[in-house]
């Protein structure tokens, strides 16, 4: 117990006196995650809507890939990707192992059918009159898109919280394809796991206050913006 009390005592000094590696490894933690969820976004919606919607044959089996998808397992995830990589590996000429590059590739494949899982959740229960409505006025595709999205809009940000929050926390894959190089690739979680086993319990509990601040700052954030936008629909819908 009086080692968690002085590790806080110390974290909060850490903290207060902005650490240059701690708001480093932040800084990367924020980039990398980010972008890996904005990539899985850009590829998530449409596929998302177009699963939800599509009549195909492999239609299915594609939904039923996605949600198995949702709960793959990130250290597998991070196996293949280091396979595909590494040095002697098929895309190992790309030098792509051991960069946060390749971390935001693995972090993507994560995220990626999360947030296409929750799109197709979310179109699903959209009122059909909405997409006949919609090209019967002669929408065209991404016209099509832009109405199903804007329907589907809280239920897209829970996505993105969901999708966010999946790689945010993430040390596994990102371990493994990252390699936790000091002022390169490290970040939270991994420099976490790096203070503990050297005993710098002080260190990790200052980048796990860190970790916890940043993952509740963007969530509370997508929340407000969610429950506005359900805010002004209740009002528009009582009216």
């Amino acid at each position: 117990m009086e080692l968690l009390i002085e590790g806080i005592k110390r974290a909060i000094e850490i903290l207060i006196s902005f650490d240059p590696e701690v708001v480093e490894v932040t800084l990367l933690t924020l980039k990398v995650s980010g972008f890996s969820t904005f990539i899985a976004l850009i590829l998530g919606l449409p596929l998302g809507v177009l699963l939800a919607l599509g009549r195909f044959p492999a239609r299915n089996f594609l939904i039923s890939l996605i949600n198995a998808g949702m709960g793959l397992p990130p250290v597998v995830v991070g196996l293949f990707i280091a396979l595909l990589l590494w040095r002697s590996g098929p895309l190992g000429w790309l030098g792509l192992i051991y960069t946060p590059e390749a971390m935001v590739i693995a972090q993507t494949i994560i995220a990626f059918p999360i947030i296409t899982g929750f799109t197709i959740a979310a179109v699903q229960q959209i009122d059909p009159l909405v997409v006949f409505q919609a090209r019967a006025l002669g929408a065209s595709t991404l016209q099509l898109l832009l109405v199903i999205l804007k329907e589907a809009r809280l239920a897209t940000l829970a996505a993105i919280m969901a999708g966010f929050g999946a790689v945010v926390s993430e040390v596994g894959a990102v371990l493994m394809v990252g390699g936790n190089i000091q002022g390169y690739t490290r970040v939270l979680t991994t420099a976490i796991v790096q203070s503990t086993r050297m005993g710098k319990f002080e260190v990790a509990i200052a980048l796990s206050l860190v970790l916890l601040f940043l993952s509740y700052l963007v969530n509370y954030l997508l929340t407000y913006f969610q429950q506005k936008g359900e805010e002004k629909w209740s009002y528009r819908s009582w009216r």
